[in-house]
């Protein structure tokens, strides 16, 4: 059947189409080829999440760097070092605030009774809760630098029998980082690392003592620095200085068992009205409820619970403050 004049007419501009869509197609499917592999090689090496992983890091960074910039940033800043925490000023912040909001809805749930109650006792669980975590960390690092105290009379004595068998301070310090136990082997490691960056030995001390706020420490640290500006015979300074610390310690253990019935006193005291108070709300809100009103007469107003807390917290402070005896 012949082909029409029309149809030849189309056949031509058709296979011309043909030819260029075809080379576009073949120099598309090039690019995408080398697309993939890069894509494939991205993908194995992660490369692209890595990348998006650091920008967020970069920012997260920044933010810390201008939070822990002000006094109370460096302050939170010290604490979580001195706690051991691996914790940024920023992260620790969160936590507050997330626990700050788990005492509200706690507070709120316990004063459910009436809108005062739910009001007083939410911005009191709002309040308490903030501070939870700042008591863990300074629960941490005072365990911290206790167990640090502990270790510290066979530090002294690692220390003076390195310096007798010839090692130099240095070199001491490195075998007290490798041989004694946890806090007290990273605390002598990150000073040797300070070092060896080019920290002077006093400085890298002055941070030790820093991070780890003991007495028994800063005794140790005030005699290392005056036998080097002024010599004399250090392994036998710290075996003089171990035994005064050893001493130290077993007296103040003498006294925690001492004084331990005054201070369980007073944790039993303080604690006792005010988780009473949270079960009896908890079991039954509409008997506790009156306590929280506004509207209470005059006569009660010596049964607020602002000021139950107020009088159940100086007297816990004034015994604590009679069984710390200081050695």
């Amino acid at each position: 059947m012949p082909i029409s004049a029309d149809l030849t007419r189309f056949i031509a501009p058709a296979a011309i189409f043909v030819v260029i869509l075809a080379v576009f197609a073949l120099l598309a499917r090039r690019s995408a080829g080398n697309a993939s592999y890069e894509e494939r090689l991205t993908q194995f090496a992660g490369r692209r999440t890595d990348q998006l992983q650091r920008s967020a890091k970069d920012q997260l960074r920044e933010i810390d760097k201008v939070v822990a910039r002000g006094k109370r940033g460096s302050e939170t800043q010290r604490n979580l070092a001195r706690a051991d925490l691996k914790l940024t000023v920023t992260e620790f912040y969160a936590i507050k605030l997330l626990a700050a909001a788990v005492g509200a809805a706690v507070g709120a749930f316990i004063g459910r009774a009436s809108w005062e109650a739910q009001l007083l006792s939410g911005i009191v669980g709002f309040a308490l809760f903030s501070f939870f975590p700042d008591l863990y960390v300074g629960y941490a690092a005072k365990q911290r630098v206790t167990k640090f105290n502990a270790q510290l009379g066979d530090t002294i004595n690692m220390l003076a029998n390195s310096l007798r068998s010839g090692y130099s301070l240095l070199q001491s310090m490195e075998l007290v980082s490798r041989e004694a136990p946890e806090p007290t082997a990273s605390e002598y490691r990150r000073v040797v690392q300070e070092v060896g960056l080019g920290l002077r030995t006093e400085d890298a001390l002055d941070n030790l003592l820093k991070r780890v706020p003991s007495e028994d420490l800063d005794l140790l640290i005030t005699a290392v620095k005056i036998q080097m500006e002024s010599g004399g015979n250090l392994a036998q300074i710290l075996d003089t200085i171990g035994h005064t610390i050893r001493e130290r310690i077993r007296i103040k253990g003498e006294i925690a068992v001492l004084t331990a019935q005054g201070r369980i006193s007073a944790y039993v005291i303080t604690g006792l009205p005010i988780g009473l108070a949270i079960f009896i709300t908890v079991i039954n809100p509409n008997y506790m409820s009156p306590m929280f009103s506004f509207g209470m007469p005059p006569e009660h107003w010596c049964c607020l619970p602002v000021a139950g807390i107020v009088m159940i917290v100086i007297g816990f402070f004034a015994i604590m403050k009679i069984v710390d005896i200081e050695v």
